[in-house]
């Protein structure tokens, strides 16, 4: 097989669906400047309890069990640019007003503020970068949203290494103050690349489909009789519970304190972890050219279990010297999971969705990806407070895995439509119908 040039991995999206990725990439670089010192700030800088300082974190998360389903429900009325907008206003007053926490009140209030436009916004977004690209080019452009994430979010990691200084305030208002900055500028690139364009999805070449005219939305209740929404929306709460949101709860502390690595080994085991993603993301992509979206989505499940085995391995003193490269090969395969992730379920909801429930279709899964989130860290703390680590990674691995079971049964209840993605580097738009065939079967 002919080596394929670094050219021919990026897929050919449309002018606007590259300024939205590339907004979103500066808004990403401002979140890697401030969350990784979130706890820092409130407890070193501005004297608040780690005890106190914890809940307010985990009150950004858990407002978005109300912004996510008011995020896709304002979409869908107002269409996705002004709810977008609106929600990084938001979130930039949230940023910026970090700056003047002095006390618990304020950080809630604060973290709240953020936490709200950032829900609010998610959905909204995913709605727009699913309507900037014809149906078939739906799983490129949220791989490459994923690829241009993780690139702004180690942008901005780094950048804060060479800012930040635990002693100085002022340190923390300067990248408080960017970061606040980042969510503004992601708000007039959304505006002006919206600007005149209509919220229905472009007609994929060959389409002569015409777009349902919008609806006002009803709520909810409109998209729960979509019965293959509900086991996707317990995926993604299984995937985030047990995937994602214990890579920087449950296995920081497993790694060290059980499989005794050092704070330096633990941040090089997630340098490796985002490092993977930026370089596999288009790699993976290009591999699934033609393939199944489910099969896909079942792959990144069983990675992540993967991952969960190779760490239990690493951390219960089997592995002996060979710990601290068996902890990096775990993050490795649990990246090469996270980027097949990216190109399935997102496009494959955004597929399902019409143009008047795009938004409660997004909304409904930044919900279940929200629900992980809150569920993940509470489970592994009181997990690990018990001192069952080892037997946690057991199980989340086992859910992951019949995760990853579970989507080959959605894979029968799915239109072929929706399960396909289609060939990253065409030169023109490539239309996914009933019919195509598939290079897994």
């Amino acid at each position: 097989m002919q080596p394929v040039p670094v050219r021919g991995l990026i897929p050919q999206l449309p002018r606007r669906a590259w300024l939205i990725l590339g907004g979103d990439a500066v808004s990403a670089l401002g979140t890697g400047l401030t969350l990784p010192f979130f706890l820092i700030y409130l407890n070193q800088v501005r004297g608040i309890e780690l005890g106190t300082a914890g809940p307010i974190l985990s009150t950004v998360a858990a407002m978005g069990l109300v912004g996510n389903p008011v995020g896709g429900l304002m979409t869908d009325r107002f269409g996705a640019r002004w709810p977008a907008v609106t929600g990084l206003v938001l979130a930039a007053a949230g940023t910026a007003a970090m700056i003047g926490v002095r006390s618990a009140w304020q950080g809630f209030l604060a973290a709240g503020l953020y936490g709200l436009g950032a829900a609010i916004t998610e959905p909204s977004f995913q709605a727009l970068v699913g309507t900037s690209v014809p149906t078939g080019r739906r799983s490129q452009v949220f791989a490459v949203r994923h690829a241009s994430l993780n690139v702004g979010l180690s942008a901005g990691g780094l950048l804060a290494a060479f800012t930040v200084t635990f002693s100085s305030a002022q340190s923390f208002v300067t990248i408080y103050l960017l970061d606040a900055a980042t969510f503004l500028v992601l708000a007039v690139v959304i505006s002006l690349a919206t600007r005149g364009h209509r919220q229905a999805s472009p007609i994929a070449a060959g389409d002569r489909r015409v777009p349902p005219e919008p609806q006002a939305a009803r709520g909810y209740r409109e998209i729960l009789t979509d019965r293959v929404l509900l086991p996707i929306w317990l995926s993604v709460v299984g995937v985030f519970a047990f995937g994602y949101a214990q890579l920087y709860s449950a296995y920081p502390i497993l790694a060290t304190r059980t499989g005794g690595l050092d704070a330096a080994g633990l941040q090089l085991t997630l340098v490796v972890n985002t490092v993977t993603v930026i370089l596999a993301q288009l790699v993976v992509l290009r591999l699934m050219d033609g393939r199944r979206r489910t099969r896909g989505f079942a792959l990144s499940a069983a990675l992540m279990a993967a991952a969960w085995l190779i760490v239990l391995w690493a951390a219960t003193g089997t592995a002996g010297s060979s710990a601290p490269a068996g902890f990096a090969v775990a993050m490795f395969v649990f990246a090469v999971g996270e980027t097949l992730l990216s190109p399935t379920l997102p496009a494959i909801v955004n597929d399902l969705a019409s143009d008047s429930t795009r938004g409660r279709y997004n909304g409904a899964y930044s919900l279940a990806g929200t629900t992980g989130i809150v569920i993940g860290p509470a489970v592994a703390g009181t997990v690990l407070g018990a001192g069952h680590g080892p037997a946690l990674f057991a199980c989340m691995a086992l859910v992951l895995g019949l995760v990853a079971l579970r989507a080959f049964r959605l894979e029968r209840l799915l239109p072929a439509s929706a399960n396909l993605v289609a060939a990253a580097s065409a030169g023109s738009a490539v239309q996914v119908g009933q019919g195509e065939g598939t290079r897994d079967g």
